[in-house]
């Protein structure tokens, strides 16, 4: 796996979908174009939904890794506002 010079981190197991990319979303507003967001999400809807939605923002999806406890992280780079 590669790695990351992450900017920041979020970790929105707590939260269900559709407020799990709602914080997604304002995490990636508070970077800089370039930066990187770690987000640890649950299995399910959250890990299909988001990254399908961060893309759709126009944002860059890293990778996504299996945790293997049912949380996944994903990686997104920030890009343009």
């Amino acid at each position: 796996m590669a790695d990351f010079n992450i900017t920041d981190s979020i970790d929105i197991t707590d939260v269900t979908c559709p407020i799990t990319f709602v914080k997604t979303k304002v995490a990636l507003e508070e970077l800089d174009d370039g930066d990187i967001l770690s987000v640890k999400l649950n299995d399910g809807e959250p890990v299909q939904n988001v990254p399908r939605s961060v893309r759709e923002e126009g944002h860059k999806v890293l990778s996504l890794t299996d945790n293997g406890d049912g949380t996944f992280e994903l990686i997104i780079q920030k890009v343009g506002d």
